[in-house]
């Protein structure tokens, strides 16, 4: 059974659509401030002067290696830094505050390396968030940086060369990876240790509660609604209660292997106290698929299509491996996944820097919603600001299954002369 959906299984949405023309290519290993390494490609137009303007492409988990953006990019006469994060395409480990270390290491980089005048980052869906981590925490003095993730781990924010960029553009963004999750999470688990107990009061795929036989829309009422979302809420606190627990046993082995006197233990325990400060758990999330949206096309209203990005079929998919957050340390789990805890939100970072800011709407996305981007636009502390919607396109601006023409060349037909007037 195939539950990905066509527009995704047909090839990676976020990829080139065309081979961009006289492209340079250069592979690069960049070292971040905590002396982490991620790789990276530049990318520059060999007809054209040297970039003044360098754009940083970055999602924590993608890869945005060849992504869609950068041959119009490069036709422009931009250089694009396409990076990867320290931990792509494997994020059970991923946390934020790493990852932002990775984002300064691109705009040194492009500052100090490449001689470019202006740097923008382009965050397009889970990039944007990052951009807008980042971006918030480098216009701060660095006293003023957070100093600790949401586990308690040092952010080595204050230390770390972080300059902001000159421009944020972001591309289908969503608040943050949390707050896609908080939406998304079933709310009807009863057991973390069990992928099929259910409340069937709280199972927004039961018929009885207002689900219909896809494809067809279903449709919840208000009450139900507003207990689903309590509900949602309330298992990721569980989840947030059930990482912190893990943390504190940790928290306990590494001061006990400290401690005066660790050495005279019998062997035994000491091997015992090691083996618990050396564990590291992952967290199975069960059922992480089930945003009332993505089936009720009431919630929110736009003219995206059934289902989600990933599946048209996401009461199915919403058991399988291939998910959002399905597993992950507890230092992931509430720097990334959290909805109470990460603190990679959008909106709250959002209003904490004021360069130019270009906010674009795909307005078809199945996993961005209208009230999604008027809460970021209402947010967006920049004087020089602006949201655009671009009708008919998708989260990725793919097109549709069979097809190459998508709609990358609306988008960089907003994109590109944006940046020109500002920056070029």
């Amino acid at each position: 059974m195939l539950l990905v959906s066509s527009t995704y299984w047909a090839g990676m949405p976020f990829w080139f659509r065309k081979t961009p023309d006289h492209a340079g290519v250069e592979s690069l290993a960049l070292r971040a401030h905590d002396l982490r390494q991620l790789r990276a490609l530049w990318w520059w137009n060999t007809q054209r002067p040297a970039p003044r303007v360098g754009v940083v492409v970055m999602h924590p988990r993608v890869d945005f290696t060849h992504h869609y953006a950068i041959p119009r990019l490069l036709a422009a006469g931009f250089g694009v830094l396409a990076a990867n994060t320290r931990l792509a395409g494997h994020d059970a480990m991923g946390e934020h505050e790493e990852m932002v270390l990775d984002v300064a290491a691109c705009v040194r980089h492009l500052l100090e390396k490449r001689g470019v005048e202006k740097v923008v980052l382009l965050g397009n869906c889970g990039g944007a968030s990052l951009s807008g981590y980042y971006q918030a925490q480098a216009v701060l003095p660095p006293a003023q940086r957070l100093e600790r993730s949401p586990a308690g781990n040092a952010t080595h924010f204050g230390g770390a060369p972080m300059t902001p960029a000159h421009g944020v553009v972001l591309v289908a963004p969503h608040r943050g990876q949390g707050k896609v999750l908080e939406a998304a999470i079933d709310a009807s688990v009863v057991d973390e240790g069990d992928p099929f107990g259910t409340d069937a009061d709280l199972d927004i795929y039961d018929p009885r509660n207002g689900f219909a036989e896809p494809p067809a829309w279903s449709r919840y009422d208000a009450g139900f609604l507003d207990r689903y979302r309590t509900a949602q809420r309330a298992r990721v606190q569980r989840i947030d209660a059930i990482a912190r627990q893990h943390l504190a046993r940790h928290a306990a082995a590494s001061a006990a292997s400290s401690s005066e006197g660790f050495a005279e233990r019998s062997a035994d325990e000491r091997r015992d106290v090691l083996r618990r400060r050396a564990y590291e758990p992952m967290m199975v999330i069960h059922r992480t698929m089930a945003n009332p949206a993505f089936v009720d096309n009431t919630i929110d209203p736009s003219p995206r299509d059934y289902g989600s990005l990933l599946s048209e079929r996401p009461d199915l998919m919403n058991y399988a491996a291939l998910g959002i957050a399905r597993t992950c340390t507890p230092r992931a789990w509430l720097s990334t996944w959290s909805g109470a805890s990460s603190q990679a939100d959008l909106v709250a970072n959002a209003a904490g820097f004021d360069q130019p800011t270009l906010l674009v709407h795909a307005a078809r996305d199945r996993e961005v919603f209208p009230a999604d981007i008027a809460a970021i636009d209402a947010a967006l502390a920049a004087s020089d600001k602006r949201t655009v919607a671009i009708e008919g396109a998708r989260h990725y601006f793919e097109p549709e299954a069979g097809s190459r023409e998508g709609t990358v060349d609306r988008l960089m037909d907003v994109v590109i002369p944006w940046i020109e007037e500002r920056f070029a």
